[in-house]
Order: structure tokens, then sequence, then C-alpha cells
């Protein structure tokens, strides 16, 4: 049975002694969270000096803003968010210097891609392992997301590429700074992971929120804007992708798809997309428990009631905009999965994908699916318990209410009474 972990000071954090040490290293280490300071930063890293088109620095400067006019952030906050967007804009570097010298790349065709869509803590990331395991798929690990082209010269280390060693060190540090994330969200470096990565590096995706927790004048300046170039951006990454290896018939999934159901159908037109569904109050207290465990580290006083109503708000938004724009999936490629039957029955729900998709299930493909669930037992690092009543003073029937629309349209489970 998997240990019960219950964090129960999410309204008054008690950091650890390695959380305080690293916050008052940081503290005198400053941070320029400007445009023209992570630009530099990624032509130093990597050389080289053509970002491509440069309308990004437009939101890239949003980005920065919401972290550097908050004086409420930490030195981590602010440490975290310059790595993230030089990281991105390192390998936009290396993308477009790639693009020159092989052209060809454009050409590469993108077919008939499965892409997960729903709420993050809907089983979205469960499910997507569950088919990527079949090798015939190809599919997004989370070192190849971090750095989606190799570092010119780079050789393996005993067969194995530096970028997944880089990826393993990265999720080692994470785990030391917060114990428990193993428990809610993995991050090793096979793990499969969302192309909000890929978006990240035209500097157009949600995945700022996550990163800094919350970012209300990102959020408001990507919804006030046309998503169609991005998600553009995001197929030619799966290109470049594609290119240095196959399968070519791609598994994806992310939550942001929600919200811009126009956009992703446009983008690729013969996509199946698998929706999954879950009780909107147990995606928020658990969506919220984790971003708040994490907070701790990026606000000096973290305002619990905040975080909950920002979370709660963009479950709203995400749910409100996927219900809305259901009629862009046409019905014979769109497949409900409802969170409670795929815990119950993860094979049966598969099965059912691969008919719906038209792909035979073959003993190679059991065998790689029962491959993974044996190894990636539920639980393994624990199951978090959670509180909403507790943790974030809020009924949960007052918390249904604001998902009624949806719940309307979705024959949905209620989990939390």
């Amino acid at each position: 049975m998997a240990e019960r972990i219950r964090i129960d000071d999410l309204r008054a954090p008690v950091l650890t002694d390695d959380q305080r040490a690293l916050e008052q290293y940081l503290q005198q280490q400053p941070v320029d969270l400007s445009v023209d300071a992570v630009l530099a930063a990624a032509r130093q890293q990597t050389g080289l000096d053509d970002f491509g088109p440069m309308d990004f620095t437009e939101r890239l400067a949003v980005i920065l803003a919401g972290v550097d006019t908050d004086p409420n952030r930490t030195a981590l906050a602010r440490t975290a968010i310059f790595g993230s967007t030089v990281t991105y804009a390192a390998n936009r570097l290396k993308v477009m210097d790639l693009l020159k010298r092989h052209p060809e790349i454009h050409d590469v065709q993108i077919t008939a891609p499965v892409i997960v869509v729903g709420l993050p803590r809907t089983g979205t990331t469960h499910l997507v392992n569950l088919l990527a395991a079949d090798s015939r798929f190809r599919s997004l690990q989370l070192w190849e997301s971090q750095e989606p082209v190799p570092v010119a010269g780079e050789e393996p280390v005993d067969g194995v590429d530096p970028r997944y060693l880089r990826s393993a060190e990265r999720w080692e540090q994470m785990q030391r700074r917060s114990p428990l994330l193993a428990a809610m969200h993995p991050m090793n470096p096979d793990h499969i992971h969302e192309e909000l990565e890929l978006t990240s590096i035209d500097f157009a995706s949600y995945n700022f929120e996550w990163i800094s927790s919350m970012n209300p004048p990102w959020r408001d300046y990507q919804l006030s804007h046309d998503q169609r170039p991005h998600y553009e951006f995001t197929k030619l990454m799966l290109k470049v992708l594609q290119w240095q290896r196959g399968p070519d018939r791609w598994v994806l999934k992310c939550p942001q798809h929600l919200e811009f159901l126009g956009p992703l159908m446009e983008t690729f037109p013969d996509a199946t997309v698998v929706m999954t569904h879950r009780d909107p109050v147990s995606v928020v207290q658990s969506a919220v428990t984790m971003t708040g465990y994490g907070a701790r580290m990026q606000f000096k006083q973290l305002d619990i009631d905040a975080l909950f109503e920002y979370w709660a708000d963009r479950v709203d938004r995400l749910l409100t905009a996927g219900t809305r724009d259901l009629a862009t999936i046409p019905p014979e490629r769109r497949i409900d999965v409802h969170f409670d039957r795929l815990m119950a029955d993860d094979r049966g729900t598969v099965e059912e994908i691969y008919r719906r998709i038209g792909l035979a299930l073959t003993d190679r493909a059991r065998a790689e699916i029962e491959h993974y669930l044996d190894t990636h037992p539920r639980g393994k690092h624990g199951q978090v318990v959670y509180d909403l009543r507790a943790d974030f003073h809020t009924e949960p029937a007052e918390l249904r209410a604001r998902y009624r629309t949806y719940l309307d349209t979705f024959d949905v489970k209620e989990e939390v009474e």
C-alpha cells in the first residue's frame, strides 16, 4: 500500500534547512530580469546569435515583468524565471541554427497525431505514458523536451545522451529542494512530457504560470492574443524532433489545449483528441496543493487563498473554453475518457482508444504497455491526501457550482463530498 502523505503546512509553510540556505544564498546573487539580459545569457551559453523572428521579445517582457514587478517574490523565484527563460531562448537559438543548416526539416509531415487533452490531475499523464509505451508511437520524453536540439560536438557518455544525464541531475536537484514532488508529479528524464515545453521556446505557453506559481499579467496577455502562430511553431518543433528520429505518428498531451481547441485543430486537422474528464473539485484541490507546495519557495509571504482563487479561476477558464469549442473537433475523432473509469480499467481504456483510431493492439504493444505498468506502479512515491475544507476553507459544493456548464455537458462523477 502506498504511503499516505499529508501536507499540513500550506497556510504556514515550514521551510527545510536546505530551502532556507538556498534562498539566503540566492539573495546574494542579484538577477536582472530584462529581455536584454536573458538574450545575452542565451547567446553566451550557445555561441549563437540568430533567434529568428524577434516578435517573441514582447511576450518575454510580459513574462519577466510578472515576477520582476512583484515585491513579494523571493530570490529563488527571480532566479527560476530567469533560468527558465534563458533555457528557452538558448533552445530557440539552437533550433534556428539547425533549420538554417537543414531546411528540409520544414518538409517533414506530421500525420494523424493522437492528442490527449484534459485538465491537470485528470489522468492525462498516466494515459499518455500508457500509449507512449507502444514503440510504434513517437512521444516526447522530458529530457528531449528540455533540450530538443543536441549540443554540437557532444558525445554520448557510456552510451547515454548527455541531455538525458543533465535532465536526471535537474530532477535530483528538484527532489532535494521539494522532497514531496515525486509523489505529486514525477519529472524523471524518461517521463512523457507535455509539448508546452516546445511552445515555450516561442514564449507562448501557460507553462510560465506554473513556473512562477501564478502570473496574472502573462495570463491576460496570452488569452488576448491569437495562438495560431504559436501552434504552428509547436508543429515546427515536432518536425525538428521527428527529423532527428522516428517513428512518425505522435502521441501528445497538454492541458492548455482546452483553451485553444480551434488553433489546435486548425494546425492538426487529422488529429484524434482524447479528452479526459474528472470532478473539477478534485482537480483544483490536487493542483493547488501541488502548486502551493512549490510556491512556498516563490513568495516571501504565501497567500494560499489568492493562489487557490487563481487556479480555481484557471480551471474555470479552461473548462469553459473547452466546452464552448467542442464543435471544432469532429465527433468521430473525439474520445472521452472519464477518470474513474480510467483508474478502474486502464487497459480497457487503451483498447477502446486503439479501436477508435483503427490501430491494431499487437502482442508486442500489449507487452510494452504491461512492462510500463509493471515498472510504474501507482503510488510508488506515496499518495498525497487532500483536504479542501482544512487547507483552502472552501466547501466542495460551493466550488463545484463554478463549473456547472462543464458538468452539465459531461457525465462526471463527483469525488469530493
